[in-house]
């Protein structure tokens, strides 16, 4: 009877770890390594294009006088401007590439300076993406689609699947990133045709926000979105933390052949700069370009200042310096001068910022209808 009981209970045991061998979880395989979908395919026939054959807008100066193709200020801005304005002015901030084709499937072949792709505040998209419109049959530029940048070098399909036909196609480039290289791609056999950038841009100077601060996509600043509006090129001279009216930035707008200057740098600047600096910027550009308009733009309100007296007070005090400095110039003569005010910039919702200050795609549409109808005078239309 005990050796029974014993043997039974040694089956038993040895059923039970059998059924814990048999019930045991498979070990873990590892995960597949993500694939990116917009990667170009080593099957796909591509024909590459460097911008560089073509020239890009948003371009200001010549060539031979840069440090790098992508640089938004000659090499001599270096121990001119500011540290912090040279080390900006390398961004590719408002550079956008036209060309027309005829594919239906769009690439592009880019690498970007900084390892830095995006910011708590403004996605990669932004920082350091690549944007794509398009003409549609009634000739109004429309959004197609964004590179979503993983890395610096990105090898990628930015579009498939279009329909079939020729247009124009407009590709904006990074806003806070500078760029080594860019070549756009077509599938062999497809048309390609780069296109020479147009003359008479408007120039903006001003802050991170002119810079490009936070928008979503290259093409959503207010300044790329009135450039489609207008169909003109732009130059973009926001310095980011840095617009502050210098005279040794203005030495280089002064040799922009523009068709309107927009000076918006209160946002890092208060009113004893204001007063100090405002009437020689202006008084400089108007020597040097005797008919160029130029439009004077208020600080935007913060979107928290509706509960904080202080960024009222500061914001008050900022637009009266401006209105003093305008009032004056137009007193002594001054011509070809306008004033947009800051109040509504982001409306009046609180919810056209990111951060409080810096511009949300909706900050950035606003703003852009109200410089419309100031720029539509200033333009002639």
């Amino acid at each position: 009877m005990k050796t029974s009981a014993l043997l039974l209970a040694a089956l038993l045991c040895a059923g039970s770890v059998g059924l814990a061998q048999e019930t045991k979880a498979p070990a873990a395989k590892a995960a597949p390594k993500a694939v990116d979908r917009y990667a170009v395919r080593p099957e796909e026939k591509i024909s590459w294009h460097d911008v560089r054959e073509t020239d890009l807008e948003g371009r200001a100066f010549p060539d031979a006088e840069r440090k790098s193709y992508f640089d938004r200020l000659p090499a001599e801005a270096d121990g001119k401007v500011t540290p912090a304005v040279w080390g900006l002015s390398r961004d590719s901030a408002g550079q956008m590439f036209r060309f027309r084709t005829d594919a239906t499937t769009i690439y592009a072949h880019y690498k970007v300076t900084k390892a830095q792709l995006a910011m708590p505040h403004m996605p990669a998209t932004g920082v350091s993406g690549l944007d794509l419109y398009a003409r549609d049959q009634d000739g109004k530029w429309r959004w197609v689609q964004v590179v979503r940048p993983g890395t610096q070098e990105m090898k990628v399909r930015i579009v498939e699947g279009l329909d079939a036909g020729e247009r124009e196609y407009a590709l904006y480039l990074p806003l806070y990133n500078g760029v080594e290289f860019l070549n756009v791609g077509v599938t062999e056999g497809k048309k390609f045709e780069g296109l020479k950038p147009r003359a008479k841009p408007v120039v903006f100077y001003g802050t991170s926000i002119t810079h490009g601060a936070c928008a979503s996509r290259p093409g959503m600043v207010h300044t790329a979105i009135l450039g489609r509006r207008f169909d003109v090129p732009v130059v973009n001279l926001g310095f980011s933390g840095n617009g502050r009216m210098d005279q040794a930035v203005g030495d280089f707008l002064t040799r922009i052949d523009a068709a309107a200057y927009v000076i918006d740098c209160l946002p890092n600047m208060g009113p004893k700069d204001v007063t100090e600096k405002c009437a020689p910027l202006v008084k400089q550009l108007r020597a040097a370009r005797p008919d160029t308009p130029i439009i004077l733009v208020e600080d935007r309100r913060n979107t928290d200042s509706w509960l904080k007296a202080s960024l009222r007070k500061h914001h008050d005090d900022n637009h009266s310096a401006l209105k003093a400095a305008y009032d004056q110039l137009v007193k002594e003569g001054v011509k070809g001068l306008s004033y947009v005010s800051g109040d509504h910039l982001y409306g009046d919702d609180s919810d056209g910022a990111t951060d409080g200050s810096h511009a949300s795609d909706l900050g950035f549409t606003r703003q852009a209808d109200i410089f419309e109808p100031f720029l539509k005078a200033a333009l002639g239309r």
